[in-house]
């Protein structure tokens, strides 16, 4: 991107977050509406994996849910003019949250996230914190391709005090703020490439996926605690719930411990399909040589 769109994103990010609630919803479903209709890599991407997930519903219904995921990733969209630029009283507005554990406390814990559209609303807990006397929250970031919004993000989710981390080669990082009692999160549903990774089943396919977060509270000691961020029922806003920690969890398997989670996010994810980021390719690395999904030549 030249400079001049990488300045002219901002303004339209700070735009957005000017507007009222209501009206940003209506425009990020609309942006959804158009994306649902125009072909794309992303389309067909989503149409593969609604495929392989969910063999039974007919070609009508997926086509349903696919529109209904452009939809709600739209709204996404939008909505991060606010979860990146807006203040502690509009995060507070857009997202509740509900814990079944004392955040308070500087427990070593690790919040297990998932690739609900809302994920990025997580940062309510950072925005929270100050007021709330919660620690800090920290977390991996996953590096962009544009250098300037590359920093662009890093400030904006460390603007309430967080403390990003980049995830490649700072696990060390990561334990120190765990001990310390910090809340950190992580995302493990999402295939980063072989290394320190399982072919475990995810909606029955065996689905490479990061065994970061058995490794991380093997060596921490950490408790692990299930969060997700899904809309409302009524639509009106998001909802950050928190579990009591998982129990016999890590067993020293990570094998076991990652298939675990996937059993937990696929649980969650049959309660609210639109919701879950279809758009990545989750099963891009395939086991014993099969054909990617994505791409059946190579």
């Amino acid at each position: 991107m030249s400079a001049f769109t990488n300045h002219a994103s901002v303004a339209c990010l700070k735009l957005l977050s000017l507007l009222p609630y209501r009206t940003l919803v209506s425009i990020g479903y609309g942006l959804g509406y158009i994306a649902a209709k125009i072909p794309s890599d992303r389309n067909r991407v989503i149409k593969i994996n609604l495929k392989l997930c969910f063999p039974d519903l007919s070609e009508t219904q997926a086509d349903l849910l696919r529109k209904q995921h452009w939809r709600l990733l739209g709204r996404s969209l939008v909505e991060k003019s606010i979860i990146w630029l807006g203040s502690e009283k509009q995060l507070s507005k857009m997202i509740e949250v509900k814990s079944s554990i004392d955040l308070s406390s500087r427990k070593p814990r690790i919040l297990v996230n998932m690739h609900f559209t809302g994920i990025e609303g997580a940062i309510i807990l950072s925005a929270l914190a100050k007021r709330m006397d919660w620690p800090r929250t920290s977390g991996f970031f996953q590096r962009m391709k544009n250098p300037f919004f590359n920093q662009k993000m890093i400030k904006w989710r460390n603007r309430f005090g967080g403390n990003s981390i980049d995830r490649q080669g700072n696990t060390k990082a990561i334990i120190r703020e765990i001990r310390n009692g910090d809340l950190i999160i992580v995302a493990p549903d999402i295939d980063l490439g072989l290394k320190d990774s399982e072919f475990v089943p995810f909606f029955g396919i065996d689905t490479n996926t990061i065994t970061t977060i058995s490794r991380l509270a093997s060596i921490s000691g950490a408790e692990v605690c299930l969060m997700t961020t899904t809309l409302k029922d009524d639509g009106s806003g998001y909802l950050c719930k928190i579990s009591k920690p998982l129990k016999d969890f890590p067993t020293g398997d990570h094998k076991e411990d990652t298939a675990r989670l996937n059993r937990h996010f696929e649980d969650e994810i049959r309660l609210r399909p639109a919701e879950y980021y279809w758009v990545h390719k989750r099963f891009k690395n395939r086991p014993n040589h099969e054909a990617n999904p994505y791409n059946p030549s190579n």
